[in-house]
C-alpha cells in the first residue's frame, strides 16, 4: 500500500469529521430520514474509520519492522554461501561433489548455470524460448537452497573448518533464524492485509461505504437548503476521493 494511498485515506476521513461537524451546527434543520445519514450513524461511522486507521498503523510497524529484520538477516547469506563453498573446494571432497555444491551457490547468488537462451524465429514470429527462473531468489527458495548446501556439507566429514561462521551448527542455527525472520514477515502480513481490507470495505463500499455516505450527505444538504444556500456553500468544496 502506497504511501500516497494511505494519506488520501486519512483525508477522507479528516474530511467526513469536518462535514459532520458542519451537520452538527445546522441544527434541528439537519432531520434526513435515511438513518445511514442521521448524526448518530455518522459519528459511529466516523468512530470506526479512526480506530480501523488506528490498527492498520500499529500492524504496518510491526509489519516493517519484520520486514526490516529479515532484510538485515539475509544480507550476508551471498557472501556466506561462497565461504561455505571456498572451504568445501578445500576440504579434499571430490570434483564431482564440489561442483554440487557450486550449483547450489549459483542458485543462492541467483547466477544462470547456462547463458539464457537467444530468440528464435517461430513461424516468421522472433520469439524467446521460455526457461525456467533463472533466479529463484525469494527468501522461500533462499532458505531452501541454504539448507540444501548445509546437507551437502555436513554429509562429508571432511568438511570440518575451524571457522565459528562456517561450522556446520552455525550454518543450521542461521538457517533457522532466516526462516523465524521469514515467517515474521509472512504471519504480519497477513492481519495486516485483512485490516486493510475491512478499511477499503468501510470507506469505499457502494452506498455503505463512508465516501458514498458522505457524497448523499452533500446532496441531502443541497436539496434541504437550496443550492445558493450558506450551508450548501459550507460543505460542497469538501472533497471525497474513491482510492479503491
Amino acid at each position: 500500500m502506497s504511501t500516497l494511498q494511505d494519506t488520501g485515506n486519512a483525508v477522507n476521513i479528516a474530511n467526513f469529521q469536518n462535514l459532520i461537524s458542519y451537520c452538527e451546527n445546522f441544527g434541528a434543520a439537519y432531520n434526513p430520514s435515511r438513518d445511514a445519514l442521521k448524526l448518530g450513524q455518522l459519528q459511529a461511522l466516523l468512530a470506526e474509520a479512526k480506530s480501523i486507521m488506528l490498527v492498520i498503523h500499529d500492524l504496518t510497524t510491526e509489519h516493517d519492522d519484520a520486514v526490516n529484520q529479515r532484510k538485515k538477516l539475509f544480507a550476508d547469506l551471498r557472501p556466506l554461501s561462497t565461504k561455505v563453498c571456498g572451504a568445501f573446494s578445500i576440504c579434499g571432497v571430490e570434483d564431482a561433489v564440489f561442483e554440487d555444491a557450486k550449483g547450489i551457490n549459483r542458485k543462492i547468488q541467483g547466477q544462470r548455470a547456462s547463458a539464457k537462451p537467444e530468440p528464435v524465429m517461430v513461424d516468421g514470429v522472433l520469439t524467446t524460448p521460455k526457461t525456467n527462473s533463472s533466479s529463484q531468489q525469494s527468501f522461500n527458495y533462499m532458505i531452501e537452497h541454504l539448507n540444501a548446501l548445509i546437507s551437502l556439507v555436513s554429509f562429508h566429514s571432511a568438511y570440518n573448518p575451524n571457522e565459528t561462521d562456517l561450522k556446520v551448527t552455525t550454518l543450521k542455527a542461521l538457517a533457522t533464524d532466516l526462516n523465524n525472520a521469514n515467517n515474521a514477515v509472512i504471519n504480519s502480513h497477513t492481519p495486516l492485509d485483512i485490516a486493510r481490507g475491512n478499511r477499503n470495505t468501510l470507506l469505499y463500499a457502494p452506498k455503505t461505504g463512508l465516501v458514498d455516505i458522505a457524497l448523499d450527505v452533500k446532496t441531502y444538504v443541497k436539496v434541504t437548503f437550496g443550492t445558493g444556500s450558506m450551508e450548501y456553500g459550507k460543505v460542497k468544496g469538501i472533497l471525497f476521493k474513491r482510492i479503491v
